[in-house]
C-alpha cells in the first residue's frame, strides 16, 4: 500500500495500444455486506475473502488476454498468497513486478496522500511482510526515489527479469 501500485499500474497500461488495468482491490470493494477484512492475525474467513479476490483478478486477466488485451493486475499479494496467485493465473508467459520502496519512502508517501491505506498494518508490517515471508519471484524494484514514469520504464527495460515460470 503506498507503494505506487494504482499509478504505476496504469501508466504502464497505458504504454500499450489495447491494455487493460485490473485492479485487484475492485472486487473487494464489490461486496456490500458480509465481507471480513484482512488484519496482522487474519481469520480463516478473512483469509478466503482475500483468496476470492485474487481468483476474480486472475480469471478477470485471463479472459482479457483471451481477447486481445495486454493485462496489467495490481493488488497487494504477499508471503504465501503469491505462489497461490501465479498459479491461479493461466496465461503464459507471464510476467511479475514487486514494487519494493523503502518502508520509509512508503510512509513519506502516504503522509502526503489523501487516503490512508494504511490501518491495522504499519508501513513497516508490509515491508517486513514483503521482504521476509515473500518468494524473490519476478523482478523486484526499488522504487523508494523512482516517479511513476521512472518506474515504468524500469519494468519495460527489465521486463526479461519479470517472467516467472510458475505451474
Amino acid at each position: 500500500m503506498a507503494s505506487g501500485k494504482s499509478s504505476v499500474a496504469q501508466a504502464l497500461a497505458e504504454r500499450f495500444s489495447r491494455s487493460v488495468h485490473v485492479r485487484g482491490d475492485i472486487f473487494r470493494r464489490f461486496v456490500v455486506h458480509g465481507y471480513t477484512a484482512m488484519t496482522p492475525d487474519a481469520s480463516p474467513e478473512a483469509l478466503e475473502h482475500l483468496r476470492l479476490r485474487y481468483r476474480l483478478a486472475a480469471s478477470t486477466a485471463d479472459a482479457y488476454v483471451q481477447a486481445g488485451f495486454t493485462t496489467v493486475v495490481q493488488d497487494v499479494i504477499l508471503g504465501t498468497e503469491l505462489p497461490g496467485f501465479l498459479a491461479m493465473v493461466a496465461t503464459r508467459p507471464l510476467s511479475l513486478t514487486v514494487l519494493a520502496p523503502s518502508a520509509e519512502a512508503v510512509a513519506r508517501r502516504e503522509l502526503s496522500r489523501a487516503k490512508m491505506a494504511y490501518g491495522a498494518f504499519t508501513p513497516e508490517d508490509m515491508d517486513t511482510a514483503m521482504r521476509e515471508s515473500t518468494e524473490r519471484l519476478g523482478l523486484w524494484l526499488d522504487t523508494s526515489t523512482f516517479t511513476v514514469q521512472e518506474t515504468v520504464d524500469a519494468i519495460l527495460d527489465n521486463i526479461s527479469q519479470s517472467i516467472v515460470h510458475y505451474s
